[in-house]
């Protein structure tokens, strides 16, 4: 079975409405992408939380997935008045052909290496090293694959701080990757918490497919207690917010790690928990950085 994948460029003010109205019409699916991609005027749209004050593209591309058979100038003749716009746009289109798509998929995660000892795999592949350190994890709903510059920053110091036996909080674990090499790394009392309930039942599954003691939860949930390490990968906006919480977490003498956070906020989230914990740069990547610090005795 074959489908037609249709492309139609629009601008930021109909291109939503436009790929609304080709779903009503019957579109398999439909999305939304910078028509500038991969130019110098591509535009960056994802942030944080409240950082995108004009959501989409001026010029958008439209992308809509149809059965074979569909007229698709009629298709978007009838759509387009739908959707605000005076004149039926141009468009392109090209013939899906029918794939393994889950093969497909599968083919495009390889696995990750950490470092000397520590890997990544995902579960369809062969461990490269059976004497390292494997952390089974497939893509999934959940952020954290081990890919993204932030998660490898926070893996990297991780393996240098774990030691057996201690006592480690994941917050905002995600998928648990950091938990679960935690825990393969030697701690032995390891929690993670995470405000996304299905990250917390995703990061449960990895712990048991991993066969490692961790346990997640949600962390609205009274959370009591005092760890040897925390580490917390979100982002910066939020990890200002957290700074009183996620240190009360830091036992003295315990040691802290954040991550998500761009260079150019390095300053301020310094600042942010100076109060609590003093924090330095343990390491970058890609515009990335990695804080640590650890917390006073006293």
């Amino acid at each position: 079975m074959a489908w037609l994948s249709i492309s139609i460029e629009t601008d930021c003010r109909h291109a939503e409405a436009l790929a609304d109205a080709l779903l009503e019409a019957g579109a398999l699916s439909a999305c939304i992408e910078d028509a500038d991609a991969g130019t110098d005027r591509e535009t960056p749209q994802f942030g944080e939380p409240g950082s995108v004050t004009t959501p989409g593209w001026e010029r958008s591309r439209v992308i809509a997935l149809l059965e074979s058979e569909t007229d698709t100038s009629a298709l978007i003749a009838a759509c387009a008045p739908i959707a605000g716009l005076d004149q039926t746009p141009s468009f392109t289109q090209e013939t899906v052909a029918e794939q393994n798509w889950v093969q497909l998929t599968q083919s495009q995660f390889d696995p990750i290496r950490v470092s000397e000892r520590l890997w990544i795999v995902p579960s369809w592949h062969q461990a490269p090293d059976p004497d390292a350190i494997i952390l089974v994890l497939d893509p999934g709903m959940a952020f954290g694959t081990g890919s993204h510059p932030t998660t490898r920053l926070c893996l990297e110091w991780l393996e240098q701080s774990v030691t057996p036996g201690i006592s480690i909080l994941d917050y905002g674990c995600g998928s648990g990757i950091l938990a679960i090499a935690a825990a393969k790394l030697g701690a032995s009392n390891v929690l993670g918490v995470d405000i996304d309930l299905q990250a917390v039942s995703a990061a449960t599954s990895n712990a048991e497919r991993n066969a490692v003691s961790a346990r997640f939860a949600d962390s609205a949930m009274d959370l009591k207690g005092q760890f040897d390490i925390v580490v917390a990968n979100i982002l910066s906006n939020p990890l200002k917010a957290l700074a009183p919480a996620i240190c009360a977490h830091v036992r003295p003498g315990g040691k802290l790690a954040l991550s998500g956070i761009l260079a150019e906020q390095t300053e301020e989230l310094i600042a942010s928990y100076a109060p609590y914990l003093p924090l330095s740069v343990a390491d970058t990547r890609d515009g990335w950085v990695c804080l640590a610090g650890i917390k006073s005795k006293a």
